[in-house]
């Protein structure tokens, strides 16, 4: 037996992991530029303005050439999701293919080839929101993988270690975001890890190169003179599922109560 099968057949045993959730906590834009990592002086983070996300899906092309995520299949490590919400109250969203080739009708897909027409007349709000690895400060799937496959560098970003990944799958149940799924080659453990390969050494993560509007933006927390960090310090910014603790690095602007 090599060491991968071992691994797997030892994490088959463990059962009843929880995952230890902070309390909840409402966004404190000055403990930002904290010394929260140590002598780190980078903590990469995200900034998403819905704003100007017009649904093109330009993003997601970019990401899967980029990061080896085959063309055709129906995983992706960045989405864009399209909401509609009706004059009676009612949601709803989709993201069809992860919105790689964009929203090419207007009919909501509802899954098992079912669509949903919503007359112009009837819609009272509709937005695009892009998603990706929130990289968060707490990362839940950092806390359940039992062999350290995944793991959080220096900077704040989670990254996966195929060589050492055994498939077991918890890191991709405890993330409350669903930003994880197994790679369809490779079957490991697969998410958004900003580009690590292109911000390291000085360039924007695919998305953000391949936006022409200016939805995604990355940049260093830490340096109070980034751009990103002086958006946050000093505009209405929103992060998803705060009521989980995680402590999420992906900040968005314009944030609607109706996105799940």
């Amino acid at each position: 037996m090599n060491r991968r099968d071992f691994l797997k057949n030892a994490a088959k045993g463990i059962a009843g992991i929880s995952i230890p959730l902070a309390a909840i906590e409402f966004i404190n834009p000055r403990e930002l530029l904290a010394k929260k990592d140590g002598d780190a002086k980078v903590r990469w983070a995200f900034l998403v303005d819905t704003y100007k996300c017009v649904g093109c899906g330009l993003c997601v092309k970019a990401c899967k050439q980029e990061n080896e995520i085959p063309y055709d299949a129906n995983v992706t490590r960045t989405w864009v999701e399209r909401y509609v919400i009706t004059k009676d109250g009612k949601r709803f969203a989709d993201t069809p293919k992860g919105a790689r080739d964009g929203f090419i009708t207007s009919k909501i897909e509802l899954g098992k080839d079912k669509f949903q027409e919503i007359k112009d007349e009837e819609i009272e709000k509709a937005f695009f929101v892009p998603k990706l690895c929130n990289q968060c400060e707490n990362p839940p799937c950092v806390q359940v993988c039992p062999v350290g496959a995944t793991y959080q560098a220096p900077d704040g970003i989670v990254l996966v270690d195929r060589t050492w990944c055994i498939g077991c799958g918890y890191c991709i149940m405890g993330c409350p975001y669903g930003v994880r799924f197994f790679h369809p080659k490779y079957h490991t453990a697969e998410k958004c890890n900003f580009c690590y390969h292109r911000i390291t050494k000085g360039l924007k993560t695919a998305c953000v190169q391949a936006c022409p509007f200016g939805a995604r933006q990355i940049g260093n927390i830490k340096d109070p003179n980034d751009p990103i960090t002086k958006i946050i310090l000093t505009e209405r910014v929103g992060i998803l599922k705060e009521e989980f603790g995680t402590k999420p690095q992906v900040f968005y602007i314009g944030l609607d109560r109706e996105v799940k």
